[in-house]
């Protein structure tokens, strides 16, 4: 079976002011990066200046723009690179709590007998609606890596078992390293989104996805559902098949194609915070 794999770096955007003051600022309040946040954006783009990078994707906020602008300077693999803005990578909404203290919607949570990610307050998204957009988004990532790049068994360079040469690089460890999981990949997509949009693409990303947490034990997996810090980064590999007829096994598919399986390099990484 002929397999397409490519990497997908994940950044939440760098701080801002409601960030630093405590504030839920969710869709209703789009503002700029802080003084810090731009010195963040900053600091990530230059820990993935050697990255190589094939596709850029972003949420249509300022902030997260800010932060992918950042990114793509620092980048010569992104000179001419489209940024795509997609609005399904929207911050979650939270509806009356936004412009509130983020205080006040774990004392709401409290009061209604929930935890706190998993709470909606009145007019906000539930998890379920931001899950729903984070599929969206990823059948649009299908989409345009399936339009963008040739498929293995469209190349008559590529090896004639039918194996897709780029699956060597599932088996690579993480080392610390900012080219970590895609050191020779040729495909690789950088999304920037927000914090609790990012929770919830990592919990679908697990729990749908059958993504594992990197080493697998119980507290790396709480590591990966808590609240990733302003410019982490997570990084995956998606390998895609093409979908047979009558396959109805499920998950993101677009182009003919699905995705066959997931791998974790890391998960909230903030190594170029280190020395800020």
């Amino acid at each position: 079976m002929t397999v397409f794999t490519f990497g997908l770096t994940v950044v939440r955007h760098g701080e801002t002011q409601f960030n630093k003051d405590g504030i839920l600022q969710g869709q209703a309040i789009d503002s700029p990066l802080s003084e810090t946040g731009l010195q963040q954006a900053d600091s990530v783009g230059r820990y993935l200046k050697d990255v190589h990078f094939s596709n850029v994707f972003v949420s249509d906020m300022q902030r997260a723009r800010q932060t992918a602008e950042a990114i793509v300077k620092h980048n010569a693999s992104c000179t001419g690179l489209q940024i795509v803005t997609d609005p399904a990578l929207k911050e979650r909404s939270f509806g009356v709590a936004e412009g509130r203290p983020v205080q006040d919607i774990r004392d709401m949570a409290q009061a209604a007998g929930q935890t706190c990610p998993d709470f909606t307050p009145p007019q906000g998204e539930t998890p379920q609606q931001v899950k729903e957009r984070v599929i969206l988004f990823l059948d649009h990532l299908l989409q345009r890596m399936c339009a963008d790049h040739r498929w293995p068994d469209d190349d008559p360079s590529s090896s004639s078992d039918g194996v897709d040469e780029q699956q060597t690089e599932v088996a690579e460890q993480a080392e610390g390293k900012a080219c970590d999981g895609v050191r020779t990949l040729p495909t690789h997509a950088l999304v920037v989104s927000h914090g609790a949009y990012v929770r919830v693409m990592l919990h679908h990303l697990v729990e749908e996805l059958h993504c594992s947490p990197p080493g697998g034990s119980e507290s790396e997996r709480a590591h990966m559902f808590s609240l990733c810090p302003n410019t982490g980064v997570c990084r995956f590999v998606l390998s895609l098949t093409r979908r047979q007829e009558g396959d109805d096994s499920g998950g993101p598919a677009a182009a003919g194609v699905q995705v066959s399986a997931v791998r974790c390099v890391f998960v909230h990484r903030a190594d170029h915070l280190k020395n800020e």
